[in-house]
């Protein structure tokens, strides 16, 4: 059986009368190893470090050159800010990347375009979908993405480029934010396809074995559907954005790759909200088989009574006390009473077979 799992919520309260643009970091994970990694690219080169610490030795605006800096780990305000000073981010965006509990967004500068998503994977061990944050910034020759804990999600990218297979090494930042995406998205096909299959083995457990079956892990399924909604949902309005919005660093060719992107996006939710459909459906079927449950418990006890209510009726009369009862003078009476009461039960039984009540 899935554990219900709890919907915790982050308190705010360091942030209370702190101004905006205040860098406090609102998430658990304080313990998290920082990490930095940092690829430089273009077509012809390909260079790979994984620095101990964010110095100005890092060139991230290079000419013909493309930089992707990978950040695990959001609690080193320093190097926040730092990596926020070398490329010139603004201080809101900076406090909504180290607000983890943010809304899927997209925020469009003149320099640069940050984008706030979410991860999603599916816990086999809990039979939960947990989430991540993932902020992204994109500049003109630059990506910059942060992560709270360590994923190896980005791995499949990190092994093209480096063997130069796919695009990315032939292609701008801009096209390096779309693989990003599109990798987020084809996870999310991953949980959908888990949580489908859930519910088809929902869906047997209930027709097959109905008493096995506990209401809360249906609605531990819902409660992944809507975290599965709330996070692919405004993926639509993001690339919709970056498709339409005026702006020199998506390039042309890119926003083909974006109008797909939007189209798997769409489908997810599609199949996301046929789930849910489904998923009420599992609610109301095992609320059938419940109450038809009950009702044929009722319906056995009903019948028992009514074979015995005459039966009873029989006993009382002969048990009273009164002196003058010829029947309890007979030498066979006893079991003429026995025989009776045994042939109107017999009969009872057939009549209710006759209607089909049992």
């Amino acid at each position: 059986m899935a554990k219900s799992k709890k919907i915790i919520k982050h308190k705010n309260t360091p942030k209370v009368g702190k101004p905006p643009g205040s860098l406090i970091y609102l998430g658990p994970k304080k313990d998290v190893p920082i990490s930095i990694k940092v690829i430089e690219y273009n077509q012809e080169s390909f260079q790979e470090s994984a620095p101990d610490s964010f110095t100005s030795d890092i060139k991230i605006q290079q000419e013909g050159k493309f930089t992707w800096i990978d950040v695990t780990g959001l609690h080193d305000i320093k190097l926040i800010e730092n990596i926020g000073k070398a490329v010139n981010i603004h201080s809101l965006t900076l406090e909504d990347l180290l607000n983890v509990n943010q809304r899927p967004k997209i925020d469009i500068f003149h320099t640069y375009i940050y984008i706030v998503i979410q991860l999603l994977k599916f816990d086999e061990d809990h039979n939960t979908v947990e989430s991540e944050q993932l902020s992204i910034i994109l500049g003109s020759n630059y990506v910059i993405t942060f992560l709270e804990s360590p994923s190896d999600i980005f791995e499949v990218l990190k092994t093209r480029m480096r063997n130069h297979t796919g695009k990315i090494r032939n292609s701008s930042a801009d096209y390096l934010a779309y693989a990003i995406l599109d990798v987020v998205v084809d996870d999310y096909y991953d949980v959908i396809e888990k949580i489908g299959e859930r519910i088809e083995a929902f869906e047997e457990i209930l027709m097959l074995h109905p008493h096995k079956m506990q209401i809360q892990e249906i609605y531990s399924l819902k409660r992944e559907l809507l975290q599965l909604r709330k996070a692919v949902w405004p993926i639509r309005e993001i690339i919709t954005k970056l498709d339409k919005d005026d702006t020199d660093i998506i390039k042309e060719k890119t926003t083909l790759y974006l109008r797909d992107l939007y189209d798997h996006s769409i489908q997810i939710i599609e199949t996301a909200e046929i789930y849910r459909d489904l998923t009420s459906g599992l609610v109301d079927m095992y609320m059938s088989s419940t109450s038809h449950k009950l009702n044929e418990i009722i319906k056995v006890l009903t019948i028992l009574s009514s074979i015995f209510i005459p039966l009873t009726f029989i006993a009382g009369v002969y048990g009273m006390n009164f002196k003058y009862m010829p029947e309890l003078e007979w030498h066979y009476g006893y079991y003429l009473c026995l025989a009776a009461m045994g042939i109107l039960a017999i009969m009872m039984i057939f009549y209710f077979k006759i209607k089909k009540w049992i």
